[in-house]
């Protein structure tokens, strides 16, 4: 950690509280990494005290600060959340796609791995696969934004100067649905290269979220009535995602990123549309 610019820390999750040379600090584990020689101030959000887990008849509201370790604890497939809430299935193979320790696990949150904007946060994943809405603030009031559209390429997002996620809403549709979960990498404990969630809704609509692959999320939405054959999948896939979208790093090239989209795709096709295992 090179931090060695910073003036002060500052208690706070008020939005005209920020200026030029500050930083919204959660977890940090990011932040802390990857140093800084312009940071002036660090606002704390942790001082809110904001619930990390609300639910009600809509669905289920995340805070930003929720924590990796707690989202875990939701995701328990023998608890009552999940049995209440089918969709989150998924959460638990999400937090394991971070291969982090505990200790990660106890200061990361669900905001920040959003706000930082890699292609391959889990929190992304799964936020934007179960229908999420950032709610955004500051100082002009606030705004929200679906979590798919939040995260607008490798390192990018659409939050402006100043602004922060206060929290994620998880709809009941999205909750209610089944949900199924694929990821590849190139190591057993690499980052994520390809990671795809599907869902068949309480309507029998598909709908399938590719994430790691691509610098952003992509999302296809099919409606009962029109639900795709191996053949249309990959017609769809064909036009939703252009060659240029497939992410290109150390941790995958963008052909091998594009095949295993296309092959994870179908497996959650028939796993989830025909039943299949």
């Amino acid at each position: 950690m090179d931090m060695n610019t910073i003036e002060a820390l500052v208690p706070t999750a008020d939005p005209a509280d920020w200026r030029d040379g500050d930083a919204w600090l959660a977890g940090g584990t990011v932040l802390f990494s990857y140093g800084s020689q312009t940071l002036r101030r660090l606002l704390d959000l942790t001082s809110a005290g904001w619930e990390p887990v609300e639910e009600d008849d809509g669905g289920m509201t995340l805070a930003s600060t929720c924590t990796i370790a707690r989202l875990w604890e939701l995701g328990d497939p023998a608890g009552e959340t999940v049995a209440r809430w089918p969709g989150l299935a998924v959460v638990r193979a999400c937090c394991d796609a971070f291969v982090a320790s505990f200790k990660i696990w106890n200061l990361s949150t669900v905001g920040g791995n959003i706000a930082t904007a890699l292609p391959a946060g889990p929190m992304t994943s799964l936020c934007a696969g179960l229908d999420g809405f950032a709610t955004l603030w500051d100082k002009a009031g606030g705004r929200e934004l679906p979590v798919a559209e939040l995260v607008t390429g490798d390192g990018r997002n659409a939050l402006a100067p100043g602004e922060l996620i206060r929290s994620i809403r998880l709809p009941a549709h999205a909750l209610l649905a089944r949900t199924a979960f694929r990821r590849l990498s190139l190591s057993n404990l690499g980052r994520s290269g390809v990671l795809l969630i599907g869902r068949l809704d309480p309507d029998g609509g598909f709908v399938l979220t590719v994430t790691a692959s691509t610098k952003r999320p992509v999302q296809l939405r099919f409606a009962a009535a029109g639900l795709p054959d191996a053949e249309g999948l990959a017609e769809a896939i064909d036009a939703a995602i252009p060659g240029h979208l497939y992410h290109d790093d150390i941790h995958g090239l963008p052909a091998w990123r594009r095949d295993m989209t296309y092959r994870l795709a179908e497996e959650l096709r028939v796993e989830l549309v025909e039943g299949g295992a």
